[in-house]
């Protein structure tokens, strides 16, 4: 199965502009479990688009995607897995491909920011978000889905947005640093939000996406659902004006929990997937 059932010639990595990368991954997921299925059921769902996308209009897989096998999962524990993904983003980065990663948990994501800053020293993250994930450390591991934020922050500048959930450790750590956190009420109440994040944002810019950011009403299948997050065109507003005036290097999609029976967080997930690389697509033609 590769990402939109595209054909051969689409999907050979020699010429492919994207390179899918599934990690099963969820040892240290938290309340609901099950984010190991996520890139399978993303990769399911695609197959079942429309390859013309309507608003970039253009048939996005003609850049070429290929979808490498799944990571394998690490049992020794979530440091040496973050070992593994950085090895094979570091890979697509070699090649000069756009990882596209897909969860799995979130702290999976450490391991693709830590290929990107060796590639691109001056990298920014977009971090979209219900929860700021900026614990120093979380039962008993500093590598926790819980913390990806704050190991994120460690190696470089970090804007988070969507957020709406958070310990009284975290928010004291983030008035203390004074970082940008863009929360879910304050999108709602400042039209200019996109433009005044964009601004704290370097030229190159990896983006990663857990989608409890969108509220549960349109993404239901996550670990931890929060009440009032964003929707569909928030977060397509955001990355599309992202994606046109900054080079975005890469991104990832986590945290998707599918649900039995409920296909359309999968379809929702595969469809924002295979967008943003349309986003990134039409702006180097």
């Amino acid at each position: 199965m590769n990402f939109g059932g595209i054909e051969e010639k689409y999907e050979a990595l020699e010429t492919a502009a994207f390179v899918v990368v599934p990690v099963p991954y969820d040892l240290t997921t938290t309340y609901q479990g099950g984010t190991r299925k996520g890139p399978a059921a993303i990769l399911e769902a695609s197959c079942n688009m429309e390859l013309y996308d309507e608003e970039v209009e253009q048939e996005t897989y003609r850049a070429g995607i290929h979808t490498m096998e799944p990571l394998e999962a690490v049992a020794s524990g979530p440091e040496a897995m973050l070992g593994r993904i950085e090895e094979a983003v570091s890979g697509v980065f070699e090649l000069g491909k756009i990882p596209v990663m897909l969860g799995g948990e979130h702290s999976i994501t450490l391991g693709a920011v830590r290929a990107a800053r060796k590639r691109y020293p001056k990298l920014s993250v977009l971090h979209l978000d219900a929860h700021a994930d900026m614990r120093m450390s979380y039962q008993g591991t500093p590598y926790s889905h819980a913390c990806i934020g704050r190991r994120m922050i460690e190696l470089c500048p970090v804007v988070q947005a969507g957020i709406r959930s958070m310990s009284v450790e975290e928010a004291v750590y983030l008035r203390k640093r004074r970082l940008p956190v863009y929360s879910a009420a304050a999108i709602r109440q400042d039209r200019a939000w996109v433009g005044k994040l964009i601004r704290q944002l370097s030229r190159d810019v990896y983006i990663t996406v857990d989608l409890d950011a969108f509220d549960p009403a349109v993404m239901p299948a996550t670990g931890t659902p929060e009440p009032g997050g964003m929707l569909w065109h928030d977060v397509l507003d955001l990355l599309r004006e992202v994606c046109r005036k900054k080079n975005v290097i890469g991104f990832d999609l986590v945290e998707l929990a599918p649900i039995p029976g409920m296909v359309a967080p999968d379809f929702l997930a595969a469809r924002l997937a295979y967008r943003m690389m349309g986003y990134v697509s039409q702006k180097s033609r």
